[in-house]
C-alpha cells in the first residue's frame, strides 16, 4: 500500500464518517492544529533530558490523537463503536491538574510574566504551549458551528498551562534562570 492516494489532490479531504469537505474546512483546520501539536510535542520529548517528563508527555500524545479523531467526526453517532478508545473524560483533564501541581511544588511563585525560551526543552515546550493555544482558538470557533465535545475545549485549556508549566520546571531543573518581562 501506497502513502499516497491522490484523493486530496483536488483541495478535499475526507472526514470520518461523514463525506468529503474542503482541506480549508474549519474542522480540519481544528484537527490539524492539533496534530501539529502533537508534533510539537514529540519534538520536545526528543530533545535532552529526553527522561523529563516523558511519560507524561507521551501520554498527550495519544490523547491527542483521539481529540484529533474527535474532531475529524462531525457525526459522531454513525461510527461510535469506532470512537469509543476516543474519549477524553473529566478524568483525564484531573490528572493534567494534578502534574501542574506536582511541577509547580518545584517551581517559585510566578511574579511576573515570562519570556519563552531557556534551555532548547524549554523552548520547545513554550512552542508547543503557544500551537496549543491556536488549537483550542479554532476548536472553540468549530463549537460555534456544531458539534464538538466541551471536554475537548477544556483539555485544551488545560494541556496549555501544562505545557507552559513543564517549560518553567525544565528551565527549573537545568538551573536556567527565566528571563522576566
Amino acid at each position: 500500500m501506497t502513502i499516497y492516494t491522490k484523493t486530496g489532490d483536488g483541495g478535499e479531504t475526507s472526514l470520518f464518517g461523514a463525506g468529503r469537505v474542503p482541506k480549508s474546512d474549519a474542522r480540519v483546520a481544528a484537527y490539524g492544529d492539533v496534530d501539529e501539536l502533537n508534533s510539537a510535542i514529540g519534538s520536545a520529548i526528543a530533545c535532552e533530558p529526553q527522561d523529563f517528563e516523558s511519560e507524561l508527555l507521551l501520554s498527550i500524545q495519544g490523547d491527542l490523537m483521539a481529540v484529533g479523531s474527535q474532531l475529524a467526526t462531525p457525526d459522531p453517532e454513525k461510527v461510535a463503536k469506532t470512537l469509543a478508545k476516543a474519549e477524553i473524560g473529566d478524568g483525564r483533564v484531573r490528572e493534567l491538574e494534578a502534574a501542574i501541581d506536582a511541577a509547580d511544588s518545584e517551581l517559585e511563585a510566578l511574579q511576573s510574566f515570562l519570556l519563552p525560551g531557556g534551555t532548547l526543552k524549554a523552548a520547545l515546550l513554550h512552542q508547543a504551549r503557544t500551537v496549543c493555544r491556536r488549537a483550542e482558538r479554532n476548536v472553540v470557533a468549530l463549537a460555534g458551528e456544531g458539534k464538538v465535545p466541551e471536554i475537548i475545549i477544556v483539555y485544551l485549556n488545560r494541556l496549555s498551562d501544562v505545557l507552559f508549566t513543564l517549560a518553567r520546571l525544565a528551565n527549573h531543573r537545568a538551573g536556567r534562570a527565566e528571563t522576566l518581562w
